[in-house]
């Protein structure tokens, strides 16, 4: 199970962090991740994690980053400088760490995610 929070209102230019906890399952087994999804469009990909690497999508990747406390089983989505346009629920995901080599971002996909959060509203407005 996930459970997201630190959801709310900020302003344009503010941060914000959302942390994800996770259980019912051996966290360092899973690779972790984070999407979002505005009402009328597709849920997009942010972030990914594994025990080893990190990856960011391009269209956030110089304001998000992505990080996991493995002894705490959370993960976090670090936003900063954020947008009117990041207005969304965020949602945190896990997949389970396929066997073998593997690219975050080739297996962090809607279809492939193993688990989902029920999501958290980031609203940015003045």
């Amino acid at each position: 199970q996930l459970a997201e929070t630190g959801g709310g209102n900020v302003q344009p230019g503010g941060s914000l962090r959302l942390p994800c906890a996770f259980s019912g399952g051996r966290f360092v087994s899973y690779v972790m991740g984070w999407f979002r999804h505005v009402r009328g469009k597709e849920r997009e990909f942010l972030a990914g994690i594994d025990w080893r690497d990190s990856v960011t999508s391009d269209s956030v990747k110089d304001r998000f980053t992505i990080s996991r406390d493995n002894n705490k089983n959370l993960v976090y989505l670090h936003m900063n400088r954020l947008k009117p346009e990041d207005t969304a629920v965020y949602y945190c995901v896990a997949v389970r760490q396929p066997h073998g080599s593997y690219q975050i971002m080739e297996i962090m996909t809607v279809n492939g995610v193993d688990s989902w959060g029920k999501g958290t509203l980031v609203t940015v407005s003045s």
